[in-house]
């Protein structure tokens, strides 16, 4: 179904799809729908009902309750529980809309009939929450478009993007793929639904909840109207959801481009954030951008024999992302977590370094991986040190005099340094070796 659905979409730009509305609560859809949302694992909604409670009741009987209202037109979707999370790296917390499951499963049906048709449009400079594409891939454009020369950067970020999509705009972009009007009424009642917040519900004439199964793909869906607006003659766009950044020959290029992507914004009602808008000058010795979690630095490599060595563009963790590690590293050896085992602490350490790492493993991240790594060796061993009421140096001892410091993983050799116009996935190669 979802082939069928992109192959007409791409045959035709300009159709309009008017019979999606059955596809949604299909029974095989609906399945996959639920597959997907068990696989997140995510908190229940304000009516408290966990994947587990449903497991228990019966996710049949669920389905089948679902596609019932579905059918005869008559399913309201619950307003989502508002809760704050913290932003890593900063005191900040970042406001997060929690539907219900059976909410989530309807979203993530109705997700699944309308991707492939959006995916036939969305052009390649967005990277965000899109099937086969990720961070990395963004990434990957700093790295080509430096390399060809191109050392102006302007950065920014959607001030409360989620939050401020105003309803209107967004459903002009969907309708203009979409005239199913079932369809498009279920799409209006997601966003009308509101969120509970110290026990009063709130609705809003702007905003898709951030933390709603479908809110990506109506965000992207929106986006798009900018990116097809984008010309090549400002710079290269590299956008990823609503973190955006241009790549530029000429600082005249930048304030162009800069200008030009306010007035894009502005268009779709949206803000660029101040605090994160800048041009900069990449150049060695000189400042430069983070841009998804990674820090951006014009530097020399070292000189050898015959030339003083070359400008590339490196990348490491940024600050935010290596106070965010150490911050996480601190909460699972804490005091409170005293009577836990140590193999369960180092456990723990050890998945959340492992998906650290697997994310930041693609740069120039050695040192920062042996800052992240010894910081865990010293709160690891404070915290056997702890739990026997020891001194620092006796819970030293008892780490180096363990097997493999007690079985913390190492962080050494999975580094891979990018190259441009190079894939970033490692590869084997027919010798069990990594090659890029």
């Amino acid at each position: 179904m979802q082939h069928a659905l992109y192959r007409a979409a791409k045959a035709d730009p300009g159709r309009r799809f008017h019979a999606l509305y059955d596809k949604v609560h299909r029974r095989d859809v609906m399945w996959r729908a639920w597959g997907q949302v068990r696989a997140n694992n995510g908190a229940p909604g304000i009516d408290q009902i966990t994947l587990t409670d449903v497991e228990e009741y019966g996710v049949t009987r669920l389905l089948g309750e679902l596609e019932a209202e579905l059918k005869a037109g008559v399913y309201r979707p619950l307003p989502a529980r508002r809760v704050f999370i913290p932003k890593p790296g900063t005191d900040e917390r970042r406001p997060l809309s929690i539907p219900s499951v059976r909410d989530r499963i309807v979203q993530a049906a109705t997700k699944i009939v309308l991707e492939p048709i959006f995916e036939a449009d969305f052009l390649p400079c967005s990277y965000g929450f899109r099937p086969k594409r990720s961070a990395h891939d963004g990434l990957q454009v700093l790295v080509d478009e430096t390399f060809a020369g191109a050392r102006w950067v302007v950065e920014t970020d959607v001030a409360d993007c989620f939050g401020t999509i105003p309803h209107s705009g967004l459903m002009s972009a969907v309708e203009e793929r979409v005239s199913d009007r079932r369809l498009l009424a279920l799409l209006r009642a997601f966003l009308r639904a509101g969120v509970m917040e110290q026990g009063s519900v709130r609705r809003s004439v702007t905003g898709s909840p951030q933390g709603g199964v479908i809110s990506p793909l109506l965000a992207n869906a929106d986006f798009h109207v900018a990116d097809r607006a984008w010309r090549g003659a400002y710079g290269t766009l590299a956008r990823y959801a609503d973190d955006a950044l241009v790549m530029c020959r000429s600082k005249g290029q930048a304030v162009a481009a800069l200008a030009r992507l306010t007035d894009l914004l502005a268009e779709l009602g949206l803000k660029p954030k101040l605090a994160k808008t800048r041009i900069v000058k990449l150049e060695v010795g000189g400042e430069g951008v983070d841009f998804l979690g990674f820090h951006h630095r014009l530097v020399r490599s070292r000189p050898r024999q015959g030339h003083d060595g070359f400008a590339f563009l490196a990348r490491w963790p940024s600050r935010k992302a290596m106070q965010h590690a150490r911050d996480r590293i601190r909460f699972m050896t804490m005091k409170a977590r005293l009577a836990a085992p140590v193999e369960e602490v180092v456990g723990d350490i050890n998945m959340f370094l492992r998906g650290w790492a697997g994310y930041f493993r693609y740069g120039n991240s050695a040192q920062a991986f042996d800052k992240i790594r010894s910081y865990a060796l010293l709160r690891l061993a404070l915290f056997v040190a702890k739990r026997h009421q020891r001194g620092r140096a006796w819970g030293f001892a008892q780490l180096y005099r363990a097997p493999n410091a007690l079985g913390l993983i190492s962080l050494n050799g999975i580094v891979v340094a990018p190259r441009p116009h190079r894939a970033w996935r490692v590869k084997p190669n027919t010798a069990g070796e990594e090659r890029r």
